[in-house]
This record gives structure tokens, sequence and C-alpha cells, in this order.
């Protein structure tokens, strides 16, 4: 048996890293139980073919595994998207990451980006007086390009007044999302996924689902407000957090900024 050296400290530091990173992003995702779920198969895997020596089985298992990585690469392609995203966001790589979303357009500073916070707080804060029920989509890393395909494109300067009117009760787009991308509003009547994580509260209601569900699916940030409370809600990440003041939203969506 060849010794125990430096090398394989490392591979079980960079297994354990990995799977911790999937760990996370199932968890935010609610699918945590299909990850316990194929772990415990592939445990029952190696114990039968490898320990044991269970040529039946481990033939069967053999099998089962060289179909289920296609059929797990198609179930979850949106948290395989995420974790690649998760990796390519680490600031040691930020520097390619720029060259890459050079040819999306020119860089724009911080203090520049800082300018669609205020118009979407304030926005917000009428929304909320008059219980006007509303929800904007902020894109990060992860294009949103297919979301911003099923509603109508507008690729307007963002504007408190536009988003206000844009979710006014009687406008034919203020039941979808709005989607803001490069400091435009570039979308609005988007279709976006539903959360299913049985531990949302029923108070909740689809737009909450619906905000939860792209921060699920994507590195997005949504801001929600309830049509029924005129509270404000902000999902990022796969958690969602509710009854917002206009300083906490200012300095969660300013924190998108500089997380950039």
């Amino acid at each position: 048996m060849a010794p125990f050296g430096i090398k394989d400290v490392l591979d079980i530091i960079i297994v354990a890293m990995l799977l911790y990173y999937l760990y996370k992003i199932m968890k935010e995702s609610g699918t945590i139980n299909i990850f316990f779920g194929v772990l415990a198969f592939i445990i029952v895997w190696v114990v039968a073919s490898e320990i044991f020596e269970m040529r039946l089985i481990g033939t069967i298992l053999d099998k089962v595994m060289s179909i289920g990585l296609i059929i797990l690469v198609i179930l979850f392609q949106d948290q395989i998207k995420r974790f690649l995203v998760e990796l390519g966001n680490h600031n040691r790589w930020r520097f390619l990451r720029d060259i890459f979303r050079h040819h999306r357009g020119s860089a724009v500073s911080a203090e520049d980006s800082r300018r669609w916070v205020i118009p979407i707080v304030y926005a917000c804060m009428s929304m909320s007086k008059s219980k006007t029920g509303a929800l904007i989509v902020i894109e990060q890393s992860i294009p949103l390009e297919l979301y911003e395909k099923t509603g109508d494109m507008i690729d307007a300067e963002i504007n408190s007044r536009l988003i206000e009117n844009i979710f006014f009760k009687n406008s034919p787009l203020h039941d979808g999302a709005m989607i803001i991308a490069h400091d435009r509003i570039k979308a609005a009547g988007c279709i976006l996924p539903v959360s299913h994580d049985t531990n949302i509260p029923r108070s909740m209601g689809l737009r909450h689902r619906s905000a939860l569900g792209i921060s699920q699916a994507t590195d997005a940030a949504a801001v929600v407000v309830s049509e029924e409370t005129g509270s404000i809600s902000f999902a990022h990440r796969g958690k969602i957090i509710s009854r917002l003041s206009s300083t906490d939203l200012e300095n969660r969506l300013s924190r998108l900024v500089t997380d950039e």
C-alpha cells in the first residue's frame, strides 16, 4: 500500500470542499433530500463493488451509475450552473471574469451602478404605501435572457416613476416580473420559476415563491412588494427576508454592487 502523503490530504480537502459547495447549493435550492439520496446510493455502490466485491449487485449498480450521471446532469442543470458560477465568482478569478464579460458591454464603475439603487428603493416604498404588488429581479453573474424572453422587452433607464407605472394595477405588465440588467430595465411581465420549498410561510404568495425560485435557480436577487400587506421582501441565494425598511433595502441592493 502506498504511503499516505500530502497529495492524499489535498485530495481529501478538495473533495470535501466540492461536496460542501454542492450541499450548500442543494440546500438553497430546496433539493437537499435528493442530494442525500444520491450520496447514500454512491456509498452503497462503493461498499458493494469495492469492499464486499459483490459482482452481480456491483454490475447492476455500475449500469445504473452510468445512466444515472446523465439523468442527474439533466435534472440538476440549474444547480450545476450555479455551482460553476460559485467557483467562478471567487475573488482570485475576478480578473478572468471581467475579461469574459467584456463582450457584453464596457464595465461601469461602482458609483455608476449605485445610481439604480435609489430609484428602486423610492419606487418600492411608494408601492408599499399604496399596497401595489411588485416583483423586481436584479441580474448578477448568470444571464437572465431566457426569462427576459417570456415578457415584453423594454430596455429603458431605471426610473422610479416608470417602475411604478409598470406595476400599476391596471397595467398589462403588473402581474409579471421586471428584470434589471446592466443598469437598465430590460423586460417586464416576465415569468419566473416558482420555488416548491415547503418551508415558505403560507402568508407569502406567488410573487414571493417566484422571487425565491429565481434566487434558487440563479444568483440573481429579487425584491417583492406584497399586494396584501405592502411589506417589502428581498430574496437572494435561496433565502428570503421580509419586512424590510427603506434603509435595509438600500443596504442590500448596494451590497449587490460591491459584490460584483
